[in-house]
């Protein structure tokens, strides 16, 4: 039927000609919404505005959460040049300005101030001593303690060692005159040294030919460069001016040892004075201008967020708000995600046009796509927008999970069971994609992510039990663990990161695998698809259904567990899926448990009730078996697939027996020939290669239980007859089967109706024992 038609029927216009028989209204309805054109155009726009939403809103740059020592997410590039005045790196240039400043110091006279008033007043105990007890005097002991006690306060006023023996030596070899006269040449010698000023060989500084060179701060605030002598040096100038005629050598020598507690490096650093002076030397430098190129990087993904870089990224959003060009920049920006995201599904109508054009043609299959892929974006999207609480941006580590808790392989696993694998890989790349696009165009997460999905579509293959799309899910989340590790380790991430990454892939893939089983039942009955799940679970012969066939209904759950296996075969064999087949076949007659002894094969020897009824009524009671299953199968909740089955299997076909039985008694009665329209079912036609197999299984086991003997020449024929019949009333007209298909489901037919009807030899009859048997 064309969509003209469809659209007239639906808007309540006229049909040319009669409407084909078996084909209802709300048939028509379910045919237009799913094979619509109108329909799937409306799906593709909302896809693609979907996906731009998702991948656009508040992505744009001046709404990008990122703070100084913050792992990146994204990256950040210049879409035009700007200049900004680098605060950061003019510090930078002014500490390292600075730290080329020489340091400034100061003379202090402290030192020799205190040495002065100790030297003098050792002077004047040891002339008073001198006077008290002259050399030759009795009491040598206590001369010798008091000595000491000179000595002991001397050392006391400060850091000196001055020896007793060297106190002995000064006291015996000069008289008070000429011990006065060398203390004063010291001393002189002490404040000159202290005015030229000393410094620490530690200090450095420049040098000339009169000594080092440094900074020195005078009185009045001046700083002048002036050479200093070093410690050595001021020792040696020491020892020269106590060098005096007429003094014993060892005299000289214990007076330089006194006086070298005198000396000490007296030029002190003067951090005022050098603060100041840098101060005015960064005052004059000039602030760093920084030239930032179109095209640039700002903030590169996955790396540690600088303060200069924070920078930049604050003067680059400024720029964009001062010169008005962010809404023509984020419309670029938006034209560009618009045209990735025409692209990508582009690629997947081309895709799917050439590895399963079956799904393209169904509006109900594309339905699924669009739904599940703007769903798992959705979620991968939420994910990202963590990112701004304040948790994650306060604590890097942890915002370097997000982009392992995103979902990916949500869809993709949903497609594999609901469709097929060849959509869910191209599902798995075009999630993988816009993941990557999302978190900064980040290729080791798109790739990360596509194959966590495609070990995750491999894994559940064939999954015929929830717990098995869990462990697939597993699979995926545990590969993402493990590559995370791995390129975790190659970058040196941290221990602790890298635990927190892996145990949220892992986490993320069994929660996706739970999320998944959770929402398969509700998928399958917005969008009428049966899983391989449903269908296993359905095949338990404790289903009350088919409890109550078994025991109310035995023949008919006989002919269905024979028509169940005819179908499978044939499914088998022609590439159709053999465990729906199977779970219909089981299901297709189950109306007749309403009413099992009107059908022959639950009568046995309890009489015909259709012996009691015309033609007419007998034909619309096996009729009703039809409706009242499909009411018995929306009451338990069966799938789509059964109900539909349940409906179609016998297509618009003749109830032959009672037809012919009408006919026989109007000619009896010379009446008019009876309406062929009342003895048919209502239809309407099979619609999938399952139920049109299942329709040719019903019949042919029917026939077959006719014959004598299954030979295999007498099922061919029986075979051919029926589905020439078929075919010549137009009873597969709807179904997708070609004739080589239909030739391989009679080949199944015959080869499974030989292994069930089997002879068996005939064993002769038994003869008495020759003598008895014992027990």
């Amino acid at each position: 039927m064309s969509f003209r038609d469809q659209l007239t029927l639906l808007l309540g216009g006229l049909r040319q000609g009669p409407p084909r028989r078996g084909t209802s209204a709300a048939s028509l309805a379910r045919d237009f919404l799913d094979r619509s054109r109108l329909i799937a155009i409306v799906i593709f726009l909302v896809t693609v505005g979907s996906i731009v939403l998702i991948s656009s809103v508040g992505m744009s740059t001046l709404h990008v959460a990122v703070l100084p020592n913050q792992l990146a997410t994204t990256r950040i590039v210049a879409s035009a040049p700007f200049d900004y005045i680098s605060a950061e790196q003019t510090r930078a240039a002014r500490d390292a300005f600075a730290a080329r400043i020489p340091p400034v110091y100061r003379l202090t006279d402290e030192p020799a101030r205190q040495f002065d008033a100790a030297a003098r007043d050792f002077l004047a105990q040891l002339n008073r001593f001198d006077a008290e007890r002259p050399p030759g005097a009795p009491m040598i002991g206590d001369r010798q303690s008091a000595l000491a006690g000179i000595v002991d306060a001397f050392n006391s006023r400060g850091s000196y060692r001055v020896s007793l023996e060297d106190a002995g030596r000064i006291l015996s070899g000069t008289n008070i005159h000429q011990r006065t006269q060398l203390f004063e040449s010291g001393l002189a010698a002490v404040r000159d040294i202290y005015a030229e000023g000393v410094h620490d060989s530690s200090l450095g500084g420049g040098v000339n030919g009169a000594g080092a060179l440094f900074e020195v701060v005078r009185p009045g605030g001046d700083v002048t460069l002036r050479p200093t002598q070093s410690l050595e040096d001021a020792l040696t100038f020491l020892r020269v001016s106590l060098a005096a005629d007429g003094v014993s050598r060892p005299v000289s020598q214990a007076l330089f040892r006194f006086f070298r507690n005198g000396i000490a490096p007296n030029l002190l650093f003067d951090r005022a004075a050098t603060e100041r002076r840098q101060a005015e030397a960064a005052r004059n430098l000039k602030p760093i201008v920084v030239h930032v190129a179109a095209g640039q990087t700002i903030i590169e993904s996955g790396e540690r967020v600088t303060p200069a870089e924070y920078e930049m990224f604050g003067a680059y959003r400024k720029y964009l708000l001062d010169h008005g060009d962010v809404d023509w920049n984020e419309g670029l920006a938006l034209f560009g995600r618009v045209l990735l995201v025409l692209a990508m599904v582009l690629a997947s109508i081309i895709y799917i046009r050439l590895e399963d054009p079956e799904t393209l043609q169904s509006n109900v299959r594309l339905g699924l796509l669009a739904l599940v892929v703007i769903l798992n974006l959705a979620l991968v999207r939420a994910v990202y927008s963590i990112g701004g609480v304040a948790f994650f941006v306060s604590d890097g580590s942890w915002a370097s999970t997000l982009p392992y808790i995103a979902p990916t392989a949500f869809a993709p696993l949903i497609v594999a069971i609901l469709i097929d694998a060849g959509s869910a890989i191209f599902m798995a790349l075009l999630i993988s994609i816009f993941t990557g696009v999302i978190y900064g165009n980040r290729l080791d997460l798109l790739v990360l992510t596509f194959l966590a999905s495609l070990v995750a579509i491999f894994s559940s293959r064939d999954a015929h039990r929830r717990g098995r799309v869990v462990r697939a899910a597993g699979a995926g989340g545990l590969t993402v663990a493990a590559f995370a590790a791995l390129i975790g380790i190659a970058d040196q991430v941290p221990i602790e990161t890298l635990g927190r990454q892996m145990g949220a892939g892992l986490v993320t893939g069994l929660l996706t695998g739970i999320a998944v089983v959770g929402l398969l039942p509700v998928l399958e009955s917005l969008f009428k698809r049966t899983t391989d799940i449903t269908l296993l679970e359905l095949t338990d012969y404790n289903h009350p259904l088919l409890r109550r066939m078994q025991l109310e209904a035995p023949g008919t759950y006989h002919h269905s567990l024979i028509v169940a296996q005819l179908a499978e075969n044939a499914c088998s064999a022609i590439g159709a899926n053999p465990l729906l087949a199977r779970v219909c076949a089981l299901f297709h007659d189950i109306g007749k448990v309403l009413h099992p002894l009107y059908f022959s094969e639950n009568q046995r020897d309890r009489g015909n009730p259709h012996d009691h009824h015309d033609p007419v009524a007998s034909a619309r009671i096996i009729k009703q078996h039809v409706s009242q299953g499909l009411e018995l199968a929306q009451k338990h909740h069966l799938p789509r697939a059964v109900r539909d089955v349940i409906e179609q299997h016998h297509g618009t076909t003749l109830v032959r027996f009672f037809y012919e039985r009408a006919r026989t008694a109007s000619s009896a009665r010379a009446a008019a020939a009876p309406a062929e329209e009342e003895f048919r079912y209502d239809g309407p036609l099979p619609q999938f290669k399952e139920c049109a197999v299942i329709s040719l299984a019903d019949g042919v086991e029917a026939a077959s239980r006719s014959l004598r003997q299954a030979t295999a020449d007498q099922l061919t024929q029986l075979i051919d007859h029926i589905v020439r019949d078929r075919i010549a009333e137009g009873q597969l007209d709807e179904a997708p089967l070609t004739f080589a298909e239909i030739a391989r489901i009679k080949e199944s037919f015959i080869e499974t109706l030989l292994n069930m009807l089997h002879g068996r030899i005939a064993y002769p009859a038994a003869t008495p024992a020759p003598f008895p048997v014992k027990a």
